[in-house]
């Protein structure tokens, strides 16, 4: 480490002090640099349309009321190459279902790395819940899957499960998502919505999360709620009574609405408790 920080020493000091001849050949090297960045800006091909608002306008993460996966849909486990039903996969219980680009190097990382985090800080059994990625690019395989958890979560990919499908199991799942999005072939690469679905053990979707602003209290909340009643405790079923879902953010938010009407309701069985206690110590005392 005092040889590195020697040698860095030297080489500021050259630089401060520079050499006629060094000097020259630094104009030199900066002058060839500009040639080659002239020509080839000057040669370059002119750069492929990209989407264009009416493109952007179709990604949409939006399910219809009531709307649930198929659970018969061939899939296949990237982990192990096998080829199982989404049923099984999701396993029966509440799933966040995350889809992803096993090859996207945008918002798929950390879509991926904050959902992990959020389900590690929700403080709930990995026995309660389970997140399952699938991959919106039938051109993926399942070496593009395992890479990137590797390279995304590292030890905390542990537990999660990364599914491949072909382009028509895609294209019923997400139909029944009420999922689109849109490949731009100048880039390579598909724009697509940065949403999670909670899906019941059933299959149902239960809410439209969003990963990039998820919380473990949000995410403990609708879990709860995708559980019915099956995850969490008492405490985490109370709170859905205080807190309101956001369905344009993706998030749960406190309703002033719920919080007031709690608030009322406890303040009158305060109040009738402490009239029955009064009432018990006048008889008491008149007895």
């Amino acid at each position: 480490m005092a040889g590195l920080a020697h040698t860095s020493m030297r080489f500021i000091k050259h630089l401060s002090s520079p050499t006629p001849d060094a000097a020259r050949a630094f104009r030199r090297l900066i002058a060839g640099a500009l040639t080659i960045l002239g020509g080839i800006l000057t040669s370059a091909e002119p750069v492929q349309a990209r989407l264009v608002q009416a493109d952007l306008a179709r990604v949409a993460a939006a399910p219809l009321p009531g709307a649930r996966v198929p659970l018969d849909l061939v899939v296949t486990d990237a982990r192990t190459g096998q080829a199982k039903t989404l049923g099984q996969a999701l396993g029966g219980r509440a799933v966040l279902l995350l889809p992803v680009d096993y090859t996207c190097g945008n918002v798929c990382d950390p879509m991926l790395s904050m959902a992990a985090d959020a389900l590690a800080a929700t403080g709930l059994s990995e026995e309660d819940y389970a997140l399952v990625l699938v991959g919106i690019d039938p051109r993926d395989d399942a070496a593009a899957a395992r890479r990137m958890l590797h390279e995304t979560l590292g030890d905390r990919a542990a537990g999660i499960r990364p599914l491949i499908a072909s382009e028509a199991a895609l294209a019923s799942l997400t139909g029944a998502l009420g999922y689109a999005a849109v490949y731009d072939p100048g880039t390579d690469s598909f724009a697509h919505p940065a949403a999670a679905m909670l899906l019941t053990g059933e299959g149902r979707v239960a809410r439209v999360l969003s990963p990039l602003a998820l919380t473990g209290r949000d995410l403990r909340l609708a879990l709860t709620e995708a559980g019915e009643g099956q995850v969490g405790g008492l405490t985490d079923r109370l709170a859905l009574l205080c807190y309101g879902y956001d369905a344009a953010r993706g998030i749960y938010t406190p309703a002033v609405e719920r919080i007031l009407t709690v608030a009322g309701i406890a303040t009158v069985l305060a109040i009738g408790s402490l009239i029955l206690i009064l009432l018990r110590r006048t008889r008491l005392r008149t007895g």
